[in-house]
């Protein structure tokens, strides 16, 4: 039996906020001079005062692309004990 360890299938990020997909292109975002961004690391907000970069890599200069960012952690701020 497999066991699923990519973070936003874990977390159901994919599946509940976002349908299932395969990457196409490879996509990298740096915060600051060193702190790139991976799939379930967080940072602290000290470390995320600048903008990020965002490098989208690929082929063909004619493809457009859209960065969307999500709060995944929703349903903990709206359960109620």
């Amino acid at each position: 039996m497999s066991r699923v360890l990519e973070p936003l299938v874990v977390g159901k990020v994919i599946g509940e906020v976002i349908d299932n997909f395969n990457p196409t292109v490879k996509m990298t975002v740096t915060y600051g001079s060193n702190n790139q961004v991976f799939n379930g690391h967080e940072f602290f907000p000290s470390a995320v005062l600048s903008k990020p970069r965002v490098e989208v890599q690929g082929d063909d200069m004619r493809s457009f692309f859209t960065l969307v960012g999500s709060l995944v952690d929703l349903a903990s701020l709206t359960q109620t004990n």
